[in-house]
């Protein structure tokens, strides 16, 4: 792969631990796994505003107590909040209506989740979602293979809803290694007929308790194959967990990336990712 560049861009007082994204008309949504927020950044006049996703929330729920939304994806005019799937608390799916800002609908996914841990053989303990993508015929959702078992896996789900029948199929991935770490998927965009996914090496063997960071990566799936075209090790510090499209032009792809700090500080910054569009 070619150079890529790698930028702070800005940084928004008032989220902590970002963990989502989704760029849209000079607006960031973002989430933050310990937060009930949706957090929207005008990023010309500098405004956020807030928008409460669950009843009588806070900006820093306990650790033991969060719905930890992880993962994000539109489709019209539809914001989709995922929570991660990794403890009784965090089975929630937020749908969020762009236009009027306001919940349209709270689902509880603790079914479908344990359907997919079955269909793709992932203990409980090892199932840990922390990205989507919804095209409109089919839902992606990537397990983060950070337990014991690096189940790094993209489940495909043929369904308009998620509350309706469905075909599913599962794909385990090898993702690279830094320091003898497996990373593991952490956030997904579709762009074109391309899945750009990041993935990060944490030196843990738990989906719940943090451990150290040794880096992150872009790469990008066929959607057409569901085969790896390339990775790229973009830092050896960050533990991205957002990714969004931003601009192409000049034969070069545009993305803003957002990291967990993992710490109860309100503050998030905003990367710039740019990279050959081949």
């Amino acid at each position: 792969m070619e150079k890529f560049t790698l930028e702070i861009l800005f940084q928004i007082i008032g989220i902590g631990s970002a963990s989502g994204l989704f760029y849209n008309n000079d607006a960031l949504y973002v989430i933050g796994d310990n937060s009930g927020f949706l957090y929207e950044y005008n990023m010309q006049n500098q405004q956020l505003n807030q928008h409460a996703l669950i009843d009588n929330t806070t900006q820093n729920i306990p650790k033991n107590l969060k719905p930890d939304f992880e993962s994000l994806t539109h489709h019209n005019d539809t914001l989709y909040v995922f929570g991660s799937g990794s403890t009784e608390n965090r089975n929630k799916m937020i749908e969020f209506d762009l236009k009027s800002k306001t919940v349209l609908q709270k689902n509880n996914l603790v079914d479908l989740y344990s359907v997919m841990q079955n269909f793709g053989a992932i203990k409980p303990e090892d199932f840990n979602l922390e990205g989507a993508i919804f095209d409109g015929e089919n839902w992606y959702l990537f397990n983060r293979g950070n337990g014991v078992s690096n189940k790094n896996t993209i489940f495909t789900i043929h369904a308009k809803n998620l509350g309706e029948e469905f075909a599913l199929i599962s794909v385990n991935y090898k993702l690279p290694k830094i320091k003898g770490v497996r990373s593991s998927f952490t956030d997904a965009v579709l762009v074109d007929d391309k899945i750009y996914f990041l993935s990060t090496a944490e030196d843990t063997k738990s989906t719940y308790d943090d451990g150290e960071i040794l880096g992150s990566f872009i790469g990008r799936i066929d959607i057409k194959t569901m085969k790896i075209d390339f990775t790229q090790k973009i830092t050896s510090t960050n533990k991205f967990e957002g990714l969004t499209f931003y601009k192409k032009e000049n034969n070069k792809i545009e993305f803003l990336l957002c990291e967990d700090n993992d710490t109860d500080l309100l503050e998030t910054k905003i990367y710039k990712l740019t990279i050959p569009a081949k």
